[in-house]
């Protein structure tokens, strides 16, 4: 069995299969179907296992919290922002659905840590911004879920991180430009 470049088990990047998950996956796909391509398997498979295995693992120091991810999306997002953002601009912040945002939102003023506030103008509209249990809650955490996901990152070295980081960066702002379209 031959990869995209002749050699024998190597994938897109030319480089040989490697032992994860992902790449036990590849080599099952080649053994039966080895006219197809699986090098965009070993990307896209390989970023989203990452990605369940980030969730699965939750982020300690918001479990610890009580927060979700999302929920501490939402408080970041105020945080950062450092100003008022009505339910539809947290939902373009966060990329959640506006159904999200309100149930998480619900949430989180019943915890005391945002307020809601109607619109002056327009009754329809709400404005939302932290409180100072909100804002302490956030200045508290950030160090440590900062931390915590520099110990998951440990494992590769800071250039490789930057080059990772860059990477990410590059096919991220390829989908955000491309993804409506390949949607239809």
């Amino acid at each position: 069995m031959t990869g995209t470049n002749g050699r024998p088990g190597a994938g897109a990047s030319g480089e040989a299969v490697r032992a994860d998950t992902v790449g036990a996956v590849v080599r099952q796909w080649r053994a039966v179907r080895p006219d197809l391509d699986t090098g965009p398997m070993e990307i896209i498979g390989r970023v989203n296992r990452c990605a369940a295995l980030l969730q699965q693992a939750e982020d300690a120091p918001l479990r610890r919290a009580g927060l979700s991810r999302p929920e501490f999306d939402l408080l970041g997002a105020l945080r950062r922002t450092g100003h008022e953002l009505t339910p539809g601009e947290l939902a373009r912040e966060t990329f959640s659905s506006g159904a999200a945002v309100t149930k998480r939102l619900k949430q989180l003023t019943e915890r005391g840590l945002v307020e809601r506030r109607g619109d002056v103008r327009d009754r329809r509209v709400a404005h939302v911004r932290l409180t100072d249990a909100g804002r302490e809650l956030v200045d508290g955490l950030l160090p440590d879920q900062l931390a915590y996901e520099s110990a998951v990152l440990s494992g590769l070295g800071a250039a490789e991180q930057g080059e990772l980081a860059g990477l990410l960066g590059d096919l991220l702002t390829q989908l955000e430009g491309r993804l409506g379209g390949l949607r239809s």
